[in-house]
């Protein structure tokens, strides 16, 4: 065999070799990122269960866990006061139970915990608090329908044995993703939304929608009711409000101001639902879960947390102007809407003040007291529709500027109406 020969030989054996390779790790040795999808029985809760069959989705999901300060300094996952940064929260919820207990939210972890340990919840709470703090909601629902919401809540936490896991955001049988909470398949389905039918992009973010809302109870029921009817805006969820739907007037009376108030709950969805991100087609999960790549397998995190925490996986696949940039952007954002929420909320504690002093007056004007308590109202709601969010308006920072800074005018415009109706400038 001449040296031509023996090259050829030798060529042919290392290319035998290299595509021999090829064929066992594509046909005989599938790479973890095709592996089969487990499936489970209906019903079960346990994430436990779910890890042993997806390992690394659980393992991200147990980081949840994990109590750490928001990389901004805005939000977290630190159980600590709200008021220690907003004092004026004590005089704003003055009356009602968030002016004792009001508190950064730890891990979907820690749901059914801190529910149990929460100053707001006493012995005649319903069982609708518990709708958005364990997958369990699902069996309550099939077993008494809405029912389940005036039950006593600590029969329903007796029967929790979960928190916020798997089976609230997936079909154990399926895996497909899915909507257990029926406010919100209720809510989307009165704008003509069939949440069954929804694609997989859609579904990344409905299955944080349909926590992460405005809600109230109806009274009686407790049915749990997103207020959307009229659209997600502050603006319009306002609107609705004002038509006193199912006999829903407000959450609590103001002891001091006498103004008939609404209470905010973390309207996420609605934030993104109208910013830019959803505009382009960005999904909840594409941000606050993204794609992970480990060992080979593709997996999403199930580490639900700022995506500043994970820039490159989170944000870096769209934008490309580098971290530093990027965090100094949101950063900047952030402390804006700050600034204003910060301003806005002073303002409203100053109006109830004002909005007292004048009610103390004995011939003060009542109508013109009722104008400026309907000012005040508006004015709170604007600004607790910022301040209960969790994302310190970056879902949406224009449209949450623009809602502190009606706020402000209303509470400006409240202050006055209150010292035409007491007659006098000093108050």
């Amino acid at each position: 065999m001449n040296r031509a020969q023996k090259f050829l030989a030798v060529f042919l054996g290392m290319m035998i070799v290299f595509f021999g390779v090829i064929v066992v790790r594509v046909w005989a040795v599938k790479p973890p990122s095709t592996m089969k999808l487990s499936s489970l029985a209906a019903g079960e809760y346990d994430p436990a269960v779910w890890g042993k069959a997806y390992p690394l989705e659980y393992a991200s999901y147990q980081k949840n866990l994990e109590m750490a300060a928001s990389p901004t300094g805005y939000g977290g996952s630190v159980k600590v006061p709200k008021a220690d940064m907003q004092p004026e929260i004590y005089t704003n919820f003055k009356g009602n139970p968030f002016s004792k207990d009001y508190t950064e939210d730890r891990g979907h972890l820690y749901s059914i915990e801190d529910l149990k340990e929460s100053k707001r919840i006493g012995p005649t709470s319903k069982g609708a608090c518990i709708t958005c703090k364990t997958p369990y909601v699902e069996q309550f629902y099939k077993e008494s329908g809405w029912g389940f919401a005036n039950q006593p809540l600590t029969e329903l936490l007796d029967k929790s044995k979960h928190p916020v896991s798997c089976a609230n955001c997936h079909d154990p049988e399926t895996m497909n993703l899915r909507v257990i909470n029926p406010a919100f398949i209720e809510a989307m389905g009165r704008q003509g939304i069939d949440v069954n039918k929804a694609s997989r992009e859609e579904m990344r973010s409905y299955v944080c929608g349909q926590c992460h809302s405005e809600y109230y109870f109806e009274p009686g029921t407790s049915r749990v009711i997103f207020p959307w009817d009229q659209g997600t805006t502050p603006q319009q969820m306002y609107q609705y409000y004002a038509a006193k739907p199912n006999g829903f007037q407000q959450d609590f009376i103001h002891p001091d101001s006498k103004t008939p108030i609404l209470k905010a709950q973390h309207a996420d969805f609605e934030e993104w639902q109208n910013g830019v991100h959803a505009k382009f087609g960005v999904s909840c999960a594409d941000c606050h879960m993204p794609y992970i790549r480990e060992n080979g397998q593709k997996y999403s995190s199930h580490w639900m947390t700022s995506p500043l925490k994970n820039l490159d996986a989170s944000c870096m696949p769209c934008h490309k102007d580098g971290t530093d940039q990027l965090y100094n952007q949101v950063k900047a954002t952030q402390d804006n809407v700050w600034q204003l929420q910060h301003t806005a909320g002073l303002n409203v504690a100053k109006a109830h003040e004002i909005i007292a002093k004048a009610g103390n007056i004995p011939n003060a004007n009542q109508t013109q007291l009722t104008n400026a308590r309907e000012l005040l109202r508006q004015a709170q709601w604007y600004w607790d529709y910022v301040a209960a969010s969790n994302s310190m308006g970056f879902h949406n920072s224009v449209q949450e500027l623009h809602t502190l800074g009606q706020s402000i005018d209303l509470s400006h415009r409240a202050i006055d109406a209150a010292k035409q109706a007491a007659g006098t400038n000093q108050l």
